[in-house]
């Protein structure tokens, strides 16, 4: 069951109180943060404040929409006004905006708690939140394993119930990655469906903020209040937004429907176990009356090398900001270079100081064309090969990630080891397609694997009808990790 509906069932039938939901909530926070170290930021004042005020317009008789006091937290890159918004970066501790971004505006106007801000790579780079410069996040399913990242403090607070929905923002895999490894639902947008406005920037082209929830239903019901123009972000498409919730009934199938099954993302390099739990999805899907075919989209495998030339290129110029002159840290201000170097070098982690030198490498004269113009064309490339495959099917599926979560500090020292994480996730940023992981099953030592099912440009509605009724059919959502 919908884990908002039945808080919004409680606050309208007077069975409990938005102030008694938060407190609810803040104590898992207090109880579980010592070692699961998913929030940076935690506001209880803030939410207890927010509660009220819909407990008053709940006294007052005044109806209320589905997210009114519901709790939620958001990932430390999106711009709150009042609240410290750090990027998990020393670059910006300290950094209080004067402004609220769109996604968190539109979340407050709609009346949800905001209970504080979570943990994350650095500036949102990194597959598994040990980039964070101030700590690292564990997984609620093993606590000597990583959540997954770069969103992977609002996963985790998920996963362990400290919050009903939390916001995350993808780039490369950073709401589906970290979401197949905590058990819960992870969607990430059509490129332009949700505003960045106030989402401290990646790489512009990439980004996109999407919900982390228990259920496809509670990832439906948030993305209808994100999703919608903004004047203020260029990228923003102007669609009238559907009630994604609204075709989400019990009794749901697939029948009519076509998934192709991406065959580049099966064989060498899939853990077994990831390999047969997905295989056994997909026989689900049949059982639901879906029709399914594989599909080859050969450009996949060039995923991962193009991505890490864009992305990187893409945040060398847009973190050529912090330079401690306009806000955030100032290091050493004897002379400007001075200052200049000393705030960077002092300022940015190691992964962070990695991918703006490769950036920068890739744009410099001389090297712009044999890799930064080349990845643009083989992104095309990749674009047409899911165009192409959409012709003949509804929506992709295949494995979110090739491993379930690997322990802590694995992967630490091993860069290329540690970006194959996103192998599967990645190519659909570089489209600009709408993805969704869901958990179709646990590994032999109980970790959680996650299914993507990867939906046509604004075909939202489709992908969270056919991976609800993959839910419905199953009980892994339900499923919790013991606290």
């Amino acid at each position: 069951m919908s884990l908002i509906r039945e808080l919004h069932r409680q606050l309208t039938q007077k069975e409990r109180s938005a102030v008694e939901i938060t407190q609810g909530y803040l104590s898992q926070v207090e109880r579980l943060e010592p070692q699961l170290r998913s929030f940076l930021t935690i506001t209880a004042d803030h939410a207890l404040v927010q509660a009220q005020q819909v407990d008053e317009q709940i006294a007052a008789g005044n109806e209320i929409g589905p997210l009114a006091g519901i709790p939620i937290a958001l990932k430390d890159n999106l711009c709150t006004q009042g609240i410290q918004t750090t990027c998990a970066s020393k670059v910006l501790a300290g950094f209080v905006p004067p402004y609220e971004s769109t996604v968190t505006q539109r979340l407050a106007t709609a009346g949800t708690v905001c209970l504080g801000k979570t943990n994350m790579d650095e500036f949102a780079m990194g597959s598994s939140t040990e980039n964070s410069a101030y700590q690292v996040t564990a997984n609620p399913w093993d606590l000597a394993c990583v959540p997954g990242g770069s969103s992977g403090g609002s996963a985790a607070a998920v996963a362990a119930d400290e919050c009903p929905i939390a916001l995350g923002s993808d780039t490369g895999g950073s709401i589906r990655q970290p979401a197949a490894f905590c058990g819960v639902v992870g969607l990430k947008p059509t490129y332009g469906l949700v505003s960045r406005y106030g989402l401290v920037a990646y790489a512009s082209s990439l980004d996109q903020i999407g919900p982390l929830t228990r259920t496809v239903e509670d990832a439906a019901i948030v993305l209808g209040a994100i999703a919608g123009h903004d004047a203020k972000d260029s990228t923003s498409i102007k669609i009238e937004i559907p009630d994604y919730a609204s075709t989400l009934k019990p009794g749901l199938d697939c029948k009519g429907r076509k998934i192709g099954i991406i065959q580049e993302t099966f064989g060498e390099g899939i853990d077994p176990v990831v390999d047969e739990a997905v295989k056994a999805a997909i026989a689900q899907f049949e059982q639901l009356g879906a029709e399914v075919q594989m599909l080859s989209c050969p450009q996949f495998r060039y995923g991962v090398p193009t991505y890490y030339i864009i992305a990187p290129s893409e945040a060398s110029s847009n973190l050529a900001r912090y330079d401690g002159v306009k806000y955030g840290l100032r290091a050493n201000d004897d002379s400007l270079m001075e200052m200049y170097t000393q705030t960077r070098a002092t300022g940015f982690g190691a992964e962070v100081k990695r991918r703006i030198m490769i950036g920068t490498y890739a744009l410099s004269a001389g090297y712009y064309d044999a890799y930064y113009l080349k990845a643009q064309k083989v992104r095309t490339l990749i674009k047409q090969d899911f165009e192409k495959a959409f012709e003949s099917v509804d929506i992709l599926l295949c494995p979110t990630t090739p491993t379930t979560a690997f322990k802590a500090g694995e992967k630490v020292n091993d860069p290329l080891s540690m970006y194959l994480s996103d192998l599967m996730t990645i190519p659909v940023n570089l489209a600009g397609l709408p993805s969704l992981s869901l958990p179709c099953g646990f590994d032999p030592k109980g970790l959680p694997i996650g299914l993507q099912l990867i939906g046509n440009v604004l075909q939202e509605q489709t992908l969270l009808e056919v991976a609800y009724a993959y839910e419905q059919s199953t009980d892994w959502h339900q499923q919790a990790p013991q606290q």
